[in-house]
């Protein structure tokens, strides 16, 4: 390395010249790449405030490229000045690393923006929104395992710009016999989920905002990312399950072809219950609820008992969540109608109570008509023979 200083009368004096060789290529390289910056940061703000995928996408892409063009500026600008090649070749893998994470950085906002396009042109806030679940869920997987698979990416190609990494890689690929067993164990649960969201994207047994029973709980599918699924339980909880669960294990989808159910209210009545007036009821009742969806209200006794018969009481809604509350505005509404018009038809406990007389406690004693049978602690049985006539 050349000295950057020589001596006058014995004092060091900087050698501009040298100094000048390095100022002038690098700062060139940063005053153009800082202008670069300050143009595309610009831009950037000024389209933010559009409404439209190419103004999205176009978002995306400026901002990894106001970072990643000065790199690349300072990089050239590295390569025209005079330094050892040790130092320049260190500084040079340093940008090259910065470049690779922001080339990463811009693809995974590229389909960042892909993905908030297409969710934006397909809303869930309709009133049959069947379609826009499936294409969101859709979309949401295939985004997430895309992201992952460019990070991984990313990150492997900067890991293999060290010298140490390749040997290390080179040797895994001398023995790749037990590398790979040993890989393909440690990573199975990675893999198993990547391939369980690809069969969720396509095959689609849970979509988001479908009401499902998991685990005996009843809840709705919040969020889906790569790795596990969050279900929204009723009562404000949050069920994290792995995405291979739902592919493993059975359980129940209230929606995956519509959101429309049965809701069923029991009533345990008295057997002078009278039925045509129930049905009537019931029938007025669900033409005066919003709830009801017109399809299904039916009254029927579906079972009898010892003491009072089972009626059920069925009707249809827009949804699982109108359902039930249709079902307890019906049970409510059928059991006030039968107190104050019918309150015979409530079940009732009939006892019977018997006020003869008691018999006189001791030995019973048979009536002289009913002949008495032999008795095994009475031995061998006597028959006396017949009075003479």
């Amino acid at each position: 390395m050349p000295d950057p200083h020589f001596l006058i009368a014995g004092v060091p004096v900087p050698d501009w010249r040298l100094a000048a060789a390095y100022a002038i290529p690098i700062g060139a390289a940063l005053l153009l790449g800082l202008l670069v910056h300050y143009v595309l940061r610009r831009y950037a703000r000024r389209i933010a405030l559009k409404d439209s995928s190419r103004a999205r996408v176009a978002h995306a892409v400026i901002l990894p490229l106001a970072f990643a063009l000065p790199l690349i500026f300072l990089g050239q600008a590295l390569r025209a000045v005079p330094m050892p090649e040790e130092h320049l070749a260190n500084w040079l893998h340093l940008l090259r690393l910065a470049v690779f994470g922001c080339f990463t950085w811009l693809l995974v906002r590229i389909v960042g923006a892909i993905e908030a396009s297409i969710l934006r042109h397909n809303p869930m806030e309709v009133a049959d929104n069947l379609h826009a679940r499936r294409i969101q869920t859709q979309t949401r997987v295939l985004s997430r395992v895309v992201q992952g698979g460019i990070i991984l990416l990313g990150a492997a190609l900067a890991l293999m710009t060290f010298p140490a990494v390749r040997q290390v890689g080179a040797t895994l690929l001398a023995s790749a016999g037990i590398a790979g067993l040993v890989a393909g164990i440690a990573a199975r649960p990675v893999f198993g989920n990547l391939i369980a969201g690809l069969q969720i994207a396509l095959a689609q047994p849970i979509r988001l905002d479908d009401v499902v029973i998991v685990e005996g709980e009843w809840g709705r599918i919040e969020e889906i990312t790569s790795t596990y699924v969050v279900v929204r339980i009723w009562d404000e909880r949050r069920m994290v399950v792995p995405l291979s669960w739902f592919i493993e294990n059975p359980f129940q989808n209230w929606t995956r072809r519509t959101a429309q159910m049965l809701g069923t209210a029991f009533l345990w009545l008295d057997y002078r219950t009278p039925m045509e007036e129930v049905r009537t009821e019931l029938q007025r009742f669900c033409n005066e609820d919003p709830r009801w969806d017109g399809r299904v209200c039916i009254a029927q006794v579906t079972e009898t008992g010892e003491h009072v018969m089972q009626v059920r009481l069925l009707v249809s809604a827009r949804d699982s969540g109108e359902a039930f509350d249709l079902r307890c505005a019906v049970r409510e509404r059928m059991i006030d109608f039968l107190a104050r018009h019918h309150p015979y038809a409530l079940p009732r406990l009939r006892a019977q109570i018997d006020r003869d007389e008691a018999p006189q406690r001791g030995r019973y004693q048979a009536p002289p008509d009913v002949p008495d049978s032999p008795r095994a602690e009475d031995g061998e049985a006597v028959v006396e023979p017949p009075a003479p006539a």
